[in-house]
């Protein structure tokens, strides 16, 4: 218990800052560590990862709105598009933690360390690049969202993030001010955590968990982390307001290679 009622919580202040600042739950972050202390709780060595992302998600749920709703408050989510993403995200990430599920640890261990680190790639490259479009014009929109919708959800819910190292790129590339696609982000990132945690709850062997879980989600570690997120998510958005979008972007990518080190690291 001591685990849960410390460390837990701690995990949760940190996705939350992380949430706030970068437009993610804090999920990889939360893989890493929960990879290395859920088996201390009883869950099978062999099962570890899955439950590290199933309960990353069930998570992020809570903080990615928590996150959303402090952005929402300064004007920074651009509903419209989240409308449009949100078929294919849904769909995505319940498919995807389908898969997931039948894979073994192993395989989404090095999944989770090898997206780190392409993204990261990705991000130092400055690629792509943003278009310059008049701050006026409307939020993006179309069935190309909703197409790209599918492919973030899905690969979110096999990492075990909200999908923001890829829904803030995507936003970024077709013109949303950086601030704005993290605040976007962080409202889409809710969709992929509740078709994805449902997924991973109900696609779960039976047994396969200790006690207090709900299929691969350990609930104890998911609450504590969820309600430490929730006070800690709009001092990230503050901050997130306040730093130039070129800084942005290298906080993004130092964060994920170190994620990239951490997930490695846990086998």
């Amino acid at each position: 218990m001591a685990i849960e009622w410390l460390l837990y919580p701690a995990l949760g202040a940190v996705a939350g800052v992380l949430a706030g600042l970068l437009g993610v739950g804090g999920g990889l972050v939360l893989v890493g560590a929960l990879a290395w202390l859920l088996p201390l709780q009883g869950v099978p060595v062999d099962d570890a990862m899955h439950a590290a992302l199933a309960t990353s998600l069930a998570s992020i749920l809570v903080t990615g709105a928590s996150s959303a709703r402090s952005h929402h408050r300064r004007g920074s989510v651009l509903w419209p598009t989240v409308a449009w993403l949100l078929p294919g995200l849904l769909l995505g990430a319940w498919l995807g933690s389908g898969l997931a599920t039948r894979l073994d640890g192993d395989a989404l261990r090095w999944g989770v360390s090898g997206f780190c680190l392409l993204m990261a790639v990705q991000l130092m490259a400055d690629w792509p690049r943003a278009r310059v479009r008049p701050a006026e014009a409307p939020a993006p929109r179309g069935p190309a969202l909703s197409g790209a919708g599918g492919i973030i959800g899905a690969v979110s819910a096999l990492v075990g993030i909200g999908g923001g190292s890829m829904t803030v790129p995507l936003l970024i590339w077709r013109g949303v001010a950086p601030v704005r696609a993290v605040g976007t982000s962080s409202a889409c990132g809710v969709g992929i955590a509740l078709a994805s945690a449902a997924g991973y709850a109900t696609h779960a062997p039976a047994q396969a968990m200790p006690a207090w879980s709900l299929g691969y989600v350990y609930l104890p570690a998911a609450l504590g982390i969820g309600i430490a997120s929730v006070l800690a998510a709009p001092t990230g958005v503050r901050i997130a307001h306040r730093v130039q979008p070129r800084t942005l972007r290298r906080i993004f990518a130092g964060f994920l290679l170190l994620m990239a080190w951490v997930v490695a690291a846990s086998g």
